[in-house]
This record gives C-alpha cells, structure tokens and sequence, in this order.
C-alpha cells in the first residue's frame, strides 16, 4: 500500500478505509493543554479513517482526552517509581502481545522509554513500529535533566521514527542519532465569538475603559506568569492602570496568589481556568506569553489565529511560529523588558493593530488538522508497509 492510499483513509466524502485493519496503540505519560489536543485529534482522526484505536496512559489523561475509542489506564508519572514503573511495563507488555498493533504512537520520552522497553520483552514474531513525540525540553533540576537524558538516548536507540514539536528539539534528538522529523503541533481553529460575548467578559473582568492584558496557561513555572506578575508592577502607576489577567490553574496557584497580593495595585487577578478563552481573546489589548520554554504553544496559535497583539519570550519554537512580524518577541524571564514590551504597545494603538494583522495572516498559513492526520497516517503507511 502507498502512503498517499492511506493518508486518504480519512471519513471525508464517504471513503471506505483503505486500510481497516491497521491498529494503532497511543501511550501518553501525564498530558494536559497542547499536547493533550494533540493525542485527541490524533486518536479521533484515526479512529474515523477507519483503524482500530486503543489509548493508554493515566487515568488524569485519559480524562482529558475524552475520545470515543478503547481507553486503558496505564500509570505513568512525571519521575521515576521503580515498582510503579515496573508494573506499568509488565502491563504494557502482556496488552502489546495480546492487542498486537501495527504502529504504537508514545508521546513523551518516559512513555517513549516504557513503550520500547515493553515491545523488546514482548514476545512477538513481528514487533510493531514505534514513533516517539517528544513535546517537553528537559526539566531544570539537574537529577530530573539526567534522567531525561537517558530516556531521549533509549527512545533515540529503539523508535523506528521520532517526531519533535520544535525545531531545538528536533536538533537535540538528531544530536542522540535517532531518524527525526519536525511535526506540527496544531491547533484547530476555535469559535469565533460574538462582539457582544467579548464585551460580556471584557466587563466581568474589569471597569470599561481599563486595557487588559491576558495570559492563559498552567501555572507551573514553565510558564513563567511569575515573571508576569512582575512586570505588572511596572505599569501599575498608568492612567488607566491596565488589569491583568490570569487563566488557568496548577500547582503554582498558591504561590502566584501570594506574590500578586504583595503587589495589590497592580490589580492581577487570577480567574482559574475559563470555558470563555475565545471572547476573553478578543476582548484583550495584548495577550502575554512569557513561558521559560514552548514548543508550539496553543496559546500563541489561538492568539494569532484571532488577530490579537502578543508579547512572547523568545524561547523554543516560539519564534518560527509567530516570526518576527507576528509578535513581539523578549527575553525569557526579563520583567522590565516583558514590561516596556507591553506597555509600548498600549502607547501604540496602530503598531498593536498592525501587529495583530501580520499575526493573523501568518497563522492563516498554519498546517489545519486534516493536513497534520494526513501527514501522519503517511507516516503509519510507511512504517506498517515495511513490517508486511
């Protein structure tokens, strides 16, 4: 079978599956914002091109994915758990050599790590083929970075195929001689809210004629809102004073609470996670993107995607995606640049306006999702087709 006769085994049109009786297994450590859209349109797409569809990983996971195919709780944890690990992978074996897919997908290098190990010790005449996401640069800490540095090299040694959401990444996995390809880590895409729904959460936020700075993200430091918070002390002394705004939640809420409370005039409101991402976009001045590191972050496509102004560290693939004309890039960690970034755009009506338009004719060029599943169901044609 070619590989364009199974990137066309999409439901569109009414097509019959080239290729029914392929079956994919997905494994995913703990996931959540753009790399668990990904694994769902991905599990989604295949399922309805026509392919058996098994997904496997955390019961936190597997609850945020909430994709209509067979779903299999399989622990995997941010750090090692020796016992924790070892069941996992013994689970994960006897299930390879039972379900026996054709292609299993991991995403991250620890459900990469568990994926390959599992296919080694599974007794099988024929193993399947196994590509590997990597979607996260190594952690800080040292210890967790060593850690991560292993598991990249095993993932490097044993996947057919590893896919890099980035192009540093894709550099650093090329450096552990694996057979690497850039991916795009889209997003599709949202609705398009009224003028009058963005009105509705621009007042729910704050008084009228107050400019709103909006940052959507975890709270987790890779996301850098504490260096946000900040730079919102720096534009705290503006007439009118800008309020700043927070969506999402995490493990830093707590902490990111205190440090805005110690800086009350700064006006920061945290607002948890919100359902109303879209109007809350479009209400906003800028929209700040401060991450110590991204891929292709979600945030930035939706942002651009909406013609909104944004501020961005200059970290990842943050820049091949916005360029230079489609934000304002800074550097990471930097408040008073992150500040002067920000606040010269609130002083610039047309720049921001201008801003905003570059962004949104870039984003216009993104890859859509049926691009992103064709792409990869030619990936799954070529690997399978080589193993028949």
């Amino acid at each position: 079978m070619s590989d364009d006769a199974l990137a066309m085994t999409t439901a569109r049109g009414g097509e019959q599956p080239a290729y029914p009786q392929a079956r994919v297994a997905f494994i995913a450590g703990l996931a959540s914002g753009g790399t668990a859209r990904h694994v769902a349109v991905l599990a989604a797409g295949c399922r309805d091109a026509g392919l058996a569809v098994t997904v496997l990983g955390p019961a936190a996971t597997l609850q945020r994915l909430q994709v209509r195919t067979d779903a299999i709780p399989l622990p995997i944890g941010d750090r090692p758990r020796p016992l924790r690990d070892v069941r996992s992978v013994t689970v994960l074996r006897r299930w390879l050599t039972g379900w026996q897919p054709d292609i299993v997908h991991a995403h991250g290098v620890r459900a990469g790590a568990f994926a390959a190990l599992a296919i080694t010790l599974a007794r099988r005449a024929v193993r399947p083929a196994l590509v590997v996401t990597v979607h996260n640069a190594p952690p800080e800490r040292a210890a967790a970075a060593l850690v991560h540095a292993v598991l990249e090299r095993y993932c490097a040694r044993r996947a057919d195929l590893v896919l890099c959401a980035s192009g540093d990444l894709t550099t650093r996995l090329r450096a552990r001689g694996a057979a690497v390809e850039q991916v795009d880590v889209t997003a599709p895409p949202g609705p398009v809210p009224t003028a009058a729904e963005a009105a509705a959460a621009r007042a729910e936020i704050g008084e009228a004629g107050r400019p709103m700075i909006l940052a959507v993200g975890r709270l987790a430091r890779q996301k850098g809102l504490d260096v946000l918070v900040a730079a919102a002390a720096r534009w705290r002394h503006r007439d009118p004073r800008p309020v700043t705004v927070i969506v999402g939640d995490g493990p830093l809420a707590g902490p990111l609470r205190e440090q805005a409370a110690r800086q009350a005039d700064s006006d920061v409101r945290m607002v948890g996670a919100r359902k109303d991402v879209p109007a809350l976009l479009a209400a906003a001045d800028v929209v700040v993107v401060p991450s110590r590191w991204e891929a292709r972050a979600l945030i930035v496509q939706e942002a651009m995607q909406a013609g909104r102004p944004i501020v961005a560290a200059r970290v990842g693939g943050i820049p091949d995606l916005t360029g230079e004309d489609g934000a304002v890039l800074v550097s990471p960690g930097d408040p008073v640049e992150l500040a002067a970034a920000v606040t010269a755009l609130l002083d610039d009506p047309a720049r921001a306006a201008r801003l905003g338009q570059a962004a949104l004719a870039r984003a216009a060029t993104f890859p859509s999702p049926e691009d992103a599943l064709a792409g990869m169901l030619s990936r799954y044609a070529h690997l399978t087709a080589s193993r028949r």
